[in-house]
């Protein structure tokens, strides 16, 4: 049987099959990516007596074993079914590439698979917000995250979020109702709308703006990948608002992120009593997030920081998102 490397035709399928076979952020797999692109990348995963760069041997191995293990017979003929034109693909030569994704480094996604505009991609980070938070949001939270979104719309910002209900879906909405732009990242394949009940809204977003993700469509969604889609939440954007999040919810991911890149974040305040601002509220306590009560406020957060805002101080003892305080459980439950 010809080898993968002998069934691709250069960089883009090389890199769509590498969305099939290896799970989205590797960092093993993306530096060998950036080091040596994707059809060299396919040829060291199958040829055993290469060795690969800044690798020793062992590490090889159960790199290769690893790959290996997810290749398909399909997967030639899935990449190919897959360039009819209904769903496209993005790589780091385009365009529209968001150029942000790149500051991920080893964890820059492989290619993006979209439905919709890429050029909603195209521009200037600042140009773009990401909302988040909970899935079981109030009353509050979803009128904050909906005037939120809409406002951002009128100043002509693309609004990102990831499709879910509550937060990110009221965001959506607000959008979509006020002729705005939005982008909705999902954890699974562009043409499998999760959650179910919001299938009618994102394929509003196909249609009108872009639905974008890093697995291959057919992909379905689950934990590990939930987690690897908060980086492209956070990167993708200029700054990321947390409108309400439970102290365990997945949103708390996006901010850590966000942290990590120095991209500034943004937390609403809610009722003490309200187990979902116990998120936001925790973020201000650490210095991690800047409060946000409108859109002028995160405004501020896109604008050049410098003296004009107190920087967060992300170096002090106890500042750091991902650093639990003694005690306390770290973020990353299940839900949102």
């Amino acid at each position: 049987m010809a080898r993968l490397v002998e069934q691709v035709a250069g960089e883009r399928q090389a890199r769509m099959v590498l969305s099939m076979i290896a799970e989205p952020g590797d960092p093993v797999t993306g530096r060998i990516l950036r080091q040596v692109g994707g059809v060299e990348t396919l040829r060291l995963i199958e040829d055993d007596r290469a060795g690969v760069p800044g690798m020793n041997r062992a590490d090889t191995i159960a790199w290769r074993d690893r790959m290996t293990a997810k290749i398909d017979p399909e997967v030639p003929g899935r990449v190919a079914r897959l360039q009819d034109g209904r769903i496209g693909t993005l790589i780091p030569a385009d365009e529209h590439w968001p150029v942000s994704l790149n500051e991920l480094g080893d964890r820059t996604p492989y290619v993006l698979w979209t439905r919709g505009g890429t050029s909603f991609l195209g521009g200037r980070v600042e140009d773009r917000v990401t909302i988040t938070g909970a899935r079981a949001a109030s009353a509050y939270g979803t009128a904050v995250a909906e005037e939120l979104a809409a406002e951002l719309a009128n100043q002509e910002r693309v609004v990102v979020a990831g499709g879910a209900y509550g937060i990110e879906g009221a965001a959506h909405q607000a959008v979509l109702a006020a002729g705005g732009s939005t982008v909705a990242v999902l954890a699974g394949g562009v043409d499998r709308p999760y959650p179910s009940g919001h299938a009618e809204m994102l394929d509003r977003i196909g249609d009108l703006g872009l639905l974008v993700s890093e697995v291959p469509p057919g992909a379905a969604p689950s934990r590990q990948r939930f987690v690897a889609r908060s980086r492209l939440l956070a990167a993708v954007s200029g700054a990321t608002v947390i409108p309400e999040a439970s102290p365990r919810s997945m949103s708390l991911h996006v901010a850590t992120e966000a942290q990590r890149l120095g991209r500034p974040v943004g937390a609403v305040p809610g009722p003490v009593t309200s187990v979902t601002s116990a998120g936001p509220h925790e973020l201000i306590k650490r210095g991690a997030a800047e409060i946000v009560t409108d859109a002028a406020d995160v405004t501020a957060l896109l604008a050049p920081r410098l003296d004009l805002v107190r920087p967060v101080d992300r170096e002090a003892p106890g500042r750091q998102l991902d650093t639990p305080t003694p005690g306390a459980t770290p973020p990353g439950g299940p839900g949102l």
